[in-house]
C-alpha cells in the first residue's frame, strides 16, 4: 500500500476514508454500508484526480513539457493513486456482497416456487392410460411449397459460390 509519509500528508478526513477500506474494516459492512462507503471513496477519489489534473495543466504551461512538469506534480498522483486502490478494493467488497444478495434471493425465489409447485402438483389429473396410442406427429412443413422453394434456392446459391471458386 501507500507508504506512511504519504498516507501521513492526507487530511484528516482522507486518512480516516482510506483507513475504511483496509480488509478487516470492509469484512464487517453490510451491501448498504458498503455502497456508502464505495460513493465516499469515488468522490474523494475524483477530487485529487482533479487537483492532479488541474496542477499538471498548469504546470505544463508554465514548465513548457509534460516531462518537465511531471515530477513537480508526483505527490498529487500519488494521492490520486490510494485512492484508486481503495476504491479498487471497495468495489471488490461490493462486488462479492452483491453476488451473495443475489444468491441469497435466488434461493429464496426457488423456495418459495416450490412450496406453490407442491399443492398443484397433487391436484393434477394423473394421465389416462385407456390404451388410447398416442399420435405420431410427422414433418409436414417438408412438403410445403415454401419450403421446397428455400431449399432449392439454398442449394442454387452453394452451386454458384463453388462454381466461382472452382473457375478460380
Amino acid at each position: 500500500m501507500a507508504t506512511q509519509k504519504l498516507l501521513s500528508s492526507l487530511s484528516e478526513a482522507d486518512f480516516v476514508l482510506v483507513r475504511e477500506t483496509a480488509p478487516e474494516e470492509l469484512g464487517g459492512l453490510d451491501e448498504d454500508a458498503l455502497l456508502d462507503l464505495h460513493a465516499r471513496v469515488r468522490r474523494a477519489r475524483n477530487k485529487h484526480v482533479g487537483v492532479y489534473r488541474r496542477d499538471a495543466a498548469v504546470r505544463v504551461s508554465a514548465k513548457g513539457a509534460r516531462g518537465q512538469a511531471r515530477p513537480a506534480n508526483a505527490r498529487n498522483a500519488a494521492r490520486a493513486e490510494i485512492f484508486e486502490e481503495s476504491l479498487a478494493r471497495v468495489s471488490r467488497q461490493v462486488a462479492a456482497a452483491a453476488r451473495q444478495s443475489a444468491k441469497e434471493l435466488k434461493e429464496e425465489r426457488l423456495a418459495q416456487a416450490r412450496q406453490e409447485a407442491a399443492p398443484a402438483a397433487s391436484a393434477a389429473k394423473p394421465p389416462r392410460t385407456s390404451g388410447v396410442k398416442p399420435r405420431v406427429l410427422t414433418d409436414k412443413t417438408r412438403q410445403s411449397p415454401g419450403r421446397k422453394k428455400r431449399e432449392a434456392g439454398s442449394i442454387a446459391a452453394g452451386a454458384r459460390r463453388q462454381a466461382k471458386r472452382d473457375s478460380r
